[in-house]
C-alpha cells in the first residue's frame, strides 16, 4: 500500500500483484515481437505463408494469455469483493467471505466462503512478502468490517 505521508491510504483500493502486470506487458511485447521477426526472416522451405502466420498466431494467442495473467485483481466496495483470476471473475458479497489466509504453502490468499468453498485470490501473493501480508490484513479488516465477521486469528496473515 503506497501513499503520501500524512496521507491515509484507501482502504477500497484495488488489491493487485507487485510485478505481474509489467512481467506480462513485457514477456508478451518480446514473444509476439520476436514472432513477427522470426515469421519474417524465415527463408526456404519453411517460409511458407501458413507457417509464418501460424507463428504469428501463436504469438497473439501469448499475448491473450499473458493479457489476462496480467489482469489479475481484487475489487472491493462496500457490498463485497470481485476477484478477476486468470480464468475467470466471481463476485462475492462480504457475508458469503467466513475468512481471509494464507494457507500453508499456497502461493497466494484464499478466502474460505460460507457454502464451503475456498476461492484464490491470486492478486494477493505470497512472493510479495511483507505487502502481501499488509494486503492481506487489510482484506481481513474489510470483510470483518462488512462482513458476519471474521476472526483475525482465522486469517494466518
Amino acid at each position: 500500500m503506497s501513499g503520501s505521508p500524512g496521507r491515509r491510504p484507501d482502504p477500497y483500493a484495488p488489491f493487485r500483484p507487485r510485478y505481474g502486470r509489467w512481467t506480462a506487458i513485457v514477456v508478451g511485447s518480446l514473444v509476439l515481437v520476436g514472432c513477427v521477426v522470426v515469421a519474417s526472416a524465415a527463408h526456404g522451405q519453411m517460409a511458407t505463408t501458413g507457417n509464418r502466420a501460424s507463428l504469428v498466431v501463436f504469438g497473439l494467442v501469448v499475448v491473450l494469455i499473458l493479457w489476462r495473467v496480467g489482469g489479475v485483481r481484487a475489487d472491493v466496495d462496500r457490498e463485497g469483493i470481485t476477484v478477476r483470476n486468470v480464468a475467470r471473475t466471481e463476485r462475492y458479497e462480504w457475508t458469503q467471505v467466513v475468512a481471509v489466509r494464507f494457507g500453508a504453502d499456497q502461493p497466494w490468499l484464499r478466502l474460505d466462503l460460507s457454502d464451503g468453498q475456498t476461492v484464490a485470490v491470486v492478486a494477493v501473493q505470497q512472493a510479495d512478502g511483507d505487502r502481501a501480508r499488509a494486503e492481506a490484513g487489510r482484506l481481513a479488516a474489510l470483510a470483518q468490517a462488512h462482513g458476519e465477521g471474521v476472526d483475525p486469528a482465522d486469517r494466518n496473515a
